[in-house]
């Protein structure tokens, strides 16, 4: 019997990815939970932007899954998830349609952000998506040069904590931007663990993503560094003063990236999405034990 083919909402909702979507929040939660503890927490523009973190993730998504295609490093033998394009049930067209769509009601979220903290916004939101769409399309994608892996930290971690914080009071705390390096980190890990898996279609498909460049070896060290360096900055902080103690509570998400961390060390190929999706739920716990600690205080 020929099985029945998805509805278009289905084929969307393969498209858009929505289990990378709650990484996408943990720097917004971060940021947010910052601006709560200095009493400027504003409901709005945290929504605003929280709105903006995840269309410009599902929009990411969906321009990879078109330019990758395109670029041939999309073929039936590779170990993610079903890539809608590839799969023959889009166009590249409707794909890029709606890539633009995304990436539109994004513009509108961030105009609102924009009318509240000024023409700066703008241009954080405008870099944010020219740098999505770059990481495999334009000239020069970014993923098939090794630079993935900084851009996920600068847009997910820097300017997605601060640039919360920024929109809310009006200026970015010591504390957001430190606190920008532990969510960045995580989320870059679970860029290192996609492109782990993925390490030998990369390779045959010319794609130089780091991992390709590192070889596995070193790509495993640079996940267990990133998650590291995210815990261990906690308490270093605490010692400085720049969050209060109460703030290691996110040290309980610690035995979610200790599981992905067994994972990615042991298997290879197909196994590693249960580590990518294992690193997704470590940012999204992390940013919320930390805004309970903050609560705690």
């Amino acid at each position: 019997m020929t099985p029945e083919k998805p509805s278009l909402f289905q084929i969307w909702w393969l498209a858009i990815r929505p289990r990378t979507l709650p990484a996408a929040a943990s720097g917004v939660l971060m940021g947010s939970a910052l601006a709560w503890r200095d009493g400027l927490f504003q409901l709005l523009p945290a929504l605003a932007a929280l709105f903006v973190a995840l269309l410009l993730q599902i929009g990411s998504n969906v321009a990879n899954d078109v330019y990758d295609f395109e670029r041939g490093a999309d073929t039936a033998g590779r170990h993610g998830p079903l890539r809608v394009t590839q799969a023959g049930l889009l166009s590249p067209a409707q794909v890029k349609r709606g890539m633009w769509v995304i990436f539109g009601l994004a513009a509108l979220c961030g105009l609102y952000l924009a009318s509240v903290r000024g023409w700066t916004v703008i241009l954080i939101g405008a870099a944010a998506i020219i740098s999505a769409i770059a990481y495999t399309g334009g000239p020069f994608p970014l993923g098939y040069y090794g630079l993935g892996d900084l851009f996920v930290f600068i847009f997910f971690g820097l300017a997605a904590v601060a640039g919360t914080y920024y929109v809310q009071v009006g200026s970015v705390s010591a504390a957001a931007w430190w606190m920008a390096i532990p969510v960045g980190l995580i989320i870059t890990a679970i860029l290192v663990v996609n492109n782990l898996r993925d390490i030998e279609n990369d390779r045959a498909a010319g794609k130089h993503t780091l991992a390709v460049m590192m070889g596995e070896k070193a790509t495993r060290v640079e996940y267990v560094t990133c998650l590291a360096i995210a815990y261990f900055l906690l308490p270093v902080l605490v010692v400085m003063k720049i969050i209060p103690v109460t703030a290691l509570l996110a040290w309980l998400s610690l035995p979610i990236a200790l599981k992905s961390t067994r994972t990615v060390f042991t298997q290879r190929g197909r196994p590693l999405n249960a580590a990518l999706a294992g690193t997704g739920q470590t940012a999204l716990v992390y940013s919320l034990l930390f805004w309970a600690g903050i609560l705690f205080m």
